[in-house]
C-alpha cells in the first residue's frame, strides 16, 4: 500500500496558502497514511494551522536560507524531507516554486512526476488536460516515488482545528551558497486586476474598443466602466486574445489590459464560481479558457455569437456599455 507525503513551502508569515490546503485535502482523500513535510523560514505557524488533520508524522525544515525561493536550497530540502518520509506518493500544490524544483527532486530519487494535475482519484490516478484544455487524460504510474503537483482551485481546501504537534526536524546538508537574496524588485504596476480568489471572472473582448452606434470608438469610456465595475465587485479581469493583441497593432487599447489577463487557448484557464463575458465572440479558442468556470454568462449584441450556441448558461443580447453602466449604478460603493 502507498503512503503519502504532503510537501509544502510555507508563506513568509509561516502559514500555508490556500493551494497547499487544497493539496492537503486531496492527499487525505487517498485514504493512505499521511505524513506532512513543510519547508520555509518559519514552519511552526503552518504546523499549528493543520494540526487537526490525521497525519501520522510531522516533518519540517526551517531556517532563513529556506525562506526565499532558491533552487539549490529548495531541492536539497525537498529531497531530504522526501527521503525521511519514505513516502511513495508525494503531493504538493503546483505553484511556481514547486514546479521549478520538484522535477529535479524526482530525478534525484529515481521517481516519476506529473505536473498540472487537476484531480487525484482512486488507483491512485491523476487527471490532467492536454492541448490547451481540449483533451482530458487519466494517468496511473507504477514508478515510485511519484510526485503529483495539483493545480490550484481543483480541490476543496482542507479546514480543521488548529493545535500543537511534535515536529520532527529533518537535517539537510546544503552546499556552499553562491547567491544571496537581498530583496525583491518588481515593475511598477497600476490597477490590480488579476484576483485568483475572486468569486467572479469578468472578461472583456475587443468589442469594447470598436466603433459604437455613433460611429466612434470610446476606449476611455470603456476603461472607466470596466474599472468602476472591478472596484465595486472585486472581480478578476480577463481578456480575449484579440483585445490584448491590439496594443501591437497600433489601435486603441485598454491601458490596464496585458497578456497576463489573457483567457483562452493561448492564455490562462482560471477557476472562478461565476464568469461574465462582455463583447466577446465566444468561439472555441476563447471558451476553452472557461472550462473550469461553473456558471457562465455573456453580454453581446450579436444573438448568433458563439456564446449563444450552447456555451453560455445565459446570454444577454444587449449593448455592453449600457448594461455595465446600469450594473455600476446598482452596485454599492
Amino acid at each position: 500500500m502507498d503512503n503519502t507525503l504532503l510537501l509544502a513551502f510555507t508563506e513568509p508569515d509561516g502559514s500555508l496558502a490556500k493551494p497547499a490546503l487544497e493539496a492537503l485535502g486531496a492527499a487525505l482523500d487517498l485514504g493512505a497514511p499521511l505524513t506532512t513535510g513543510l519547508i520555509g523560514a518559519e514552519i511552526a505557524p503552518a504546523m499549528r494551522q493543520i494540526a487537526g488533520c490525521p497525519a501520522v508524522r510531522w516533518l519540517g525544515i526551517s531556517g532563513e536560507e529556506f525562506g526565499q525561493s532558491r533552487y539549490v536550497t529548495d531541492v536539497a530540502a525537498a529531497e531530504a524531507v522526501a527521503r525521511a518520509s519514505g513516502a511513495t506518493i508525494i503531493i504538493t500544490a503546483a505553484n511556481s516554486r514547486a514546479n521549478r524544483v520538484l522535477p529535479g527532486v524526482a530525478l534525484r530519487l529515481g521517481g516519476a512526476i506529473d505536473t498540472h494535475a487537476t484531480a487525484i482519484g482512486e488507483g491512485p490516478a491523476v487527471s490532467r488536460w492536454y492541448y490547451r484544455q481540449r483533451m482530458e487524460a487519466r494517468l496511473a504510474r507504477t514508478g515510485r516515488p511519484w510526485f503529483i503537483l495539483l493545480e490550484p482551485g481543483c480541490h476543496a481546501a482542507w479546514s480543521g482545528d488548529a493545535g500543537e504537534v511534535a515536529i520532527e526536524r529533518v537535517a539537510v546538508d546544503l552546499p556552499p551558497l553562491r547567491t544571496t537574496v537581498t530583496g525583491v524588485r518588481t515593475p511598477a504596476s497600476g490597477e490590480e486586476t488579476i484576483r485568483p480568489d475572486a468569486a467572479l471572472l469578468f472578461v472583456a473582448g475587443a468589442g469594447w474598443t470598436k466603433k459604437q452606434a455613433d460611429g466612434q470608438s470610446h476606449p476611455e469610456q470603456a476603461a472607466g466602466l470596466i474599472l468602476d465595475f472591478l472596484h465595486k465587485s472585486r472581480a478578476s479581469l480577463g481578456g480575449s486574445k484579440s483585445l490584448v493583441d491590439l496594443s501591437g497593432e497600433g489601435q486603441a487599447v485598454l491601458p490596464f489590459m496585458t497578456h497576463l489577463n489573457q483567457i483562452g487557448q493561448t492564455g490562462a484557464s482560471p477557476r472562478h464560481p461565476k464568469g461574465l463575458a462582455t463583447c466577446c465572440h465566444g468561439e472555441e479558442p476563447h471558451v476553452v479558457g472557461w472550462r473550469f468556470i461553473t456558471e457562465r454568462r455573456a453580454v453581446n449584441l450579436d444573438a448568433n455569437c458563439g456564446w449563444a450556441r450552447g456555451k453560455a448558461d445565459v446570454l444577454y443580447v444587449a449593448d455592453a456599455f449600457a448594461v455595465m453602466r446600469k450594473v455600476n449604478e446598482l452596485l454599492p460603493f
